[in-house]
């Protein structure tokens, strides 16, 4: 029901819409609308599983609040940042959150372990392999992924530049990632970080991850 103010109608009250959403939250609806967006997707297109791709991004956090820290980057200024696994159409599927002064292979058990859906065993005949850029070339990060299944494709970026020079137009791999990055930053709710509380932050990504997944199936504009 819209709500008379002076000169203009809200849908509800500010205080009322912020309980609804503490509530949605609390009870984990942004992570299931995620969810089945990404089942929807996988039911219409299908999960591409045998190329996916990791890569972190900073988030300006100028409040503060749970999941931030300075951020190396940005002259030590508070923000976070975010983990995301995209499968090879870059779907988002999996993602971690922590503080911008957390390291990326810090996040890629936690970003592996958050997969909204069930996974399928990778096998010999359908390998499940990963590609990452060279922050994350540690033995750590080979030995978690190997845990899990994952063949791991980890190349410093000169090396992927010889590789592409060789082949006009081609480019890595882990480049979906990347662009699904750059939608996730068109939301313009979360191209700076404004809540404090983790929960929250966490939330509006996984609608933001819900309405890509949708779009990619073809059910929402």
């Amino acid at each position: 029901m819209p709500v008379e103010g002076a000169g203009s109608h809200r849908w509800s009250a500010c205080s009322t819409a912020h309980d609804r959403f503490q509530e949605w939250v609390e009870a984990g609806v942004f992570l299931k609308l995620w969810q089945v967006g990404v089942e929807r997707f996988d039911e219409l297109k299908g999960i591409d599983w045998e190329w996916l791709s990791m890569d972190g991004a900073l988030t300006k956090a100028p409040l503060g609040g749970e999941d931030t820290g300075r951020n190396p980057t940005d002259r030590g200024k508070q923000g976070t940042k975010r983990s995301l696994l995209t499968e090879g159409h870059g779907v988002p599927i999996g993602m971690a959150v922590d503080g911008a002064n957390r390291h990326d292979m810090k996040l890629v058990r936690e970003t592996i372990e958050n997969i909204v859906v069930e996974r399928p065993e990778p096998t010999e005949e359908h390998p499940q392999n990963i590609c990452l850029d060279k922050g994350y070339d540690y033995q750590e990060v080979r030995d978690t992924l190997s845990e899990f299944g994952f063949t791991a494709h980890i190349r410093s970026r000169g090396e992927e530049a010889k590789e592409m020079a060789k082949e006009a137009g081609k480019r890595a791999r882990r480049w979906v990632v990347e662009r699904t990055h750059s939608w996730l930053n068109r939301f313009r709710r979360i191209l700076v970080r404004w809540e404090k509380k983790g929960a929250n932050y966490l939330a509006l990504l996984h609608f933001a991850c819900a309405l890509i997944a949708l779009r990619a199936a073809g059910l929402f504009g």
